[in-house]
């Protein structure tokens, strides 16, 4: 990453609007000011102005809205305020908890620009609140085809790199203060999960995790590999993929520089690699063959610390380890912590 004297802005997408992303960002503007000096969000005024409404405590003013014409002036705004750079059209009012395909149209927008804007350097990172698939394939073209933030901004960087989608892999990391997981594959069913587990793929995720966390450590990361089968496969009596593809995979990196065992029982390699208070984890990370196996550990120790991160890209992007939350939409209740958490990892890799 190539490092400047000149201090770069940090984007926060504003997510659907009728989900908890407005609501979370206003509450962390609200809570922790000074923890997202420098950050703006790249959305819709009128939106933000509605969800700083909607938290402001009883007795206060809502936080206001400082409009920016440009993504630098977010580095000159006041504290006390929540900077918000319109991007296109203003959105109209969208009902709170509800498909809406033009809230998915302008989710779609936001993360298209801000990811452009990361790769032409422009700003430093991406935090990206929720967005709904439901209402991104609601939007049509070319939001539709989409599964969620990690193609997307794929997507965009293959262009930017004038690649195939193919020729930039990513990965999806989710990670908290006790846990970090890698998956070999990330929204495909799991039938297809369990096609997707070839040495290229499991070689491919390793790499990748060696690489990005290598940045942050400063040093090789410890890597911990869990099976696809029970009891990672007992020598292939409980299935053939570990012997077939992950061990020869896990030889290859080896032989490459990197850290990694395995593959180890998928019930208990996670708690092996936890961090407690007095006890740090055996590994730094492991990487999981699929998107529960790996995700349901971080997510059982607690949303609201969780983050996610995509790996592989030529840019920096974090996000909430949550939905859209249609059900809590409006009622102030959302908890922030977790796009807290996003940011503080953003500016970390940012740093790295």
């Amino acid at each position: 990453m190539i490092h400047t004297n000149v201090p770069k802005p940090m984007a926060i997408t504003l997510g659907d609007a009728a989900g908890i992303g407005p609501e979370i960002i206003a509450k962390a503007y609200q809570a922790q000011a000074e923890s997202l000096c420098g950050s703006f969000v790249a959305g819709d005024v009128q939106t933000m102005r509605r969800a700083a409404a909607v938290v402001a405590r009883p007795g206060q003013v809502a936080l206001p809205v400082a409009v920016l014409a440009h993504p630098t002036q977010a580095l000159d705004v006041p504290p006390n305020c929540i900077p918000v750079l319109q991007i296109g059209e203003p959105l109209e009012p969208v009902e709170w908890g509800s498909v809406n395909k033009a809230a998915g149209e302008f989710a779609g927008r936001c993360v298209f620009w801000a990811a452009d804007a990361a790769l032409r350097g422009e700003i430093a990172a991406i935090v990206t609140a929720p967005l709904h698939k439901e209402a991104l394939f609601a939007a049509g073209q070319p939001y539709d085809h989409f599964p969620g933030h990690t193609e997307m901004l794929q997507a965009r960087a293959a262009l930017h790199l004038g690649k195939t989608v193919a020729q930039v892999p990513v990965r999806m990391m989710l990670a908290n203060d006790e846990l970090r997981t890698v998956l070999v594959s990330i929204h495909v069913s799991l039938r297809e999960a369990i096609d997707a587990v070839t040495v290229n793929n499991v070689l491919q995720t390793l790499l990748i995790t060696h690489e990005s966390l290598s940045k942050v450590l400063g040093r090789a990361p410890r890597i911990a590999v869990a099976g696809l089968n029970p009891h990672a496969g007992e020598g292939g009596l409980f299935g053939r993929e570990e012997l077939d593809a992950i061990v020869p995979a896990i030889n290859e990196a080896r032989a490459r520089g990197c850290t990694v065992s395995g593959p180890w029982a998928p019930d208990t390699v996670f708690m092996r690699a936890r961090n407690l208070p007095g006890h740090s984890g055996e590994f730094d990370v492991v990487v999981a063959m699929y998107h529960d196996q790996g995700l349901i550990p971080v997510k059982y120790l607690g949303v609201e610390k969780g983050v996610n991160v995509t790996l592989g890209l030529p840019l920096v992007r974090t996000s909430p380890d949550h939905g859209t939350a249609f059900d809590i939409a409006g009622t102030g209740r959302a908890d922030a912590s977790s796009l807290l958490e996003a940011v503080r990892m953003a500016r970390t890799l940012a740093d790295a």
